[in-house]
């Protein structure tokens, strides 16, 4: 994170006695990144954080990825994998259906109504996009409120649940690292400089500690384990959102995606300046409504392009994206673009863009530097016929 905070009760120095009305301890955590150096918070408890009374094991959904091989591009249709009837006995932790994955990062989507248990991610942060509807998102740093169009970052081992007001639309980004604004957006002391799209005015922490008495608590545990990603379920003694105080640059927040400031230019702009986030080998990027390019002889929509390094994956949630009119894609689509696959806008966008001066688009982005593979609800939803679009016919029948 790149500012300090500071909630609640927390003594004048740190590592010191810290007392209760009655003359008690508090009980310190801290909650820091990368062995003691770098980003930290303190956090003071009323019961002895680390104590836990059971462990079993909690199965996770299905995790098992395939090949993109024969290797195309490809088009799902998200929307198509929550029937109605089954999202009232949903929530945004465990109904979470898995899309893509690699070493590096998980992509899963969910429609749910139903508040999840207590979890906590131990193998990085996550970045959930709302696309539709609201929730509150209650964490051991206190409440956060969720819109349509939040990101919602959680840093790794953060407990935390989600209460949907009625039903809410999450697109859950795992990482397998911590996520951050771009190195170039950052001083070298980690304030967001003049020339980034967003800055801390338009992140939002939570605003007071949360504190809830109860006893013998479930939390679920994602983490590592030697045949890949495992489950625990703890039982706490005490509930973990006990915490009567905390100060640090360590803590989850919100930014919704209208508060991003798009770069424009003359000529079409290449997708890092598009980049809101990063983590260890992929980015995440924000396509918003924005004038387009302002030379003469423009050509607003993107460039034919390889992706020699990277899969390209495009979440659309809102506006009317020109490059892909004629595709099938909608909102609630998501593309899948390859490394070694040369892609660009459907035939006719192109000669269409000319004299365009506005995109009303919408768009969630994540190009990763290691091959994605296909989840469950990819292979649920896709749209098989969509790597045929820019021939017009497929292969003979």
């Amino acid at each position: 994170m790149a500012y300090y905070r500071q909630l609640g009760s927390v003594p004048p120095k740190r590592h010191t006695q810290h007392r209760t009305p009655d003359g008690g301890l508090y009980y310190e955590e801290l909650m820091g990144e990368e062995g003691f150096s770098s980003d930290s918070s303190l956090l003071y408890h009323r019961h002895i954080p680390s104590a836990i009374v059971d462990a079993t094991v909690w199965e996770l959904s299905d995790q098992s990825t395939t090949p993109n091989h024969p290797l195309k591009p490809r088009h799902l249709k998200l929307h198509d994998l929550f029937p109605p009837e089954v999202v009232a006995e949903t929530d945004v932790v465990t109904g979470r259906r898995l899309i893509l994955g690699n070493a590096d990062i998980r992509i899963s989507y969910v429609v749910a109504a139903k508040p999840s248990p207590l979890y906590r991610n131990s193998i990085g942060d996550e970045m959930v996009y709302v696309e539709s509807g609201s929730a509150t998102v209650e964490t051991v740093f206190g409440a956060l409120q969720a819109r349509q169009g939040d990101y919602v970052l959680i840093p790794r081992a953060t407990t935390h649940r989600w209460v949907p007001d009625g039903e809410v639309r999450a697109y859950a980004m795992e990482a397998n690292s911590h996520i951050v604004p771009p190195k170039r957006y950052l001083s070298k002391y980690g304030q967001l400089l003049e020339n980034a799209p967003f800055c801390e005015r338009d992140l939002h922490g939570p605003s007071e500690p949360l504190l809830v008495e109860d006893t013998d608590v479930e939390v679920l545990v994602k983490h590592r384990g030697s045949t890949g990603i495992v489950g625990t379920r703890y039982v706490y003694p005490n509930h973990p959102f006990d915490v009567v105080g905390w100060d640090g640059c360590l803590y989850p927040y919100t930014f919704n995606i209208s508060d991003y400031e798009p770069i424009t230019g003359r000529v079409h702009q290449p997708p890092p300046a598009h980049q809101a986030f990063e983590g260890d080998n992929f980015v995440i990027c924000n396509f918003v409504p924005r004038k387009v390019d302002y030379h003469p002889l423009s050509i607003p929509v993107p460039y034919y392009h390889s992706n020699v390094d990277s899969d390209e994956i495009m979440f659309y949630v809102g506006g009317d994206y020109e490059a892909r009119k004629g595709s099938g894609i909608g909102q609630g689509s998501i593309s899948i673009h390859p490394g070694g696959h040369a892609h660009g806008p459907q035939p006719g966008a192109y000669e269409r863009s000319i004299g365009v001066e506005f995109f009303d688009e919408l768009a969630v982005m994540v190009d990763t530097f290691r091959p994605l593979e296909l989840g469950e609800g990819a292979l649920a939803c896709e749209d098989t016929a969509y790597a045929w679009t820019w021939a017009g016919r497929g292969p003979a029948s």
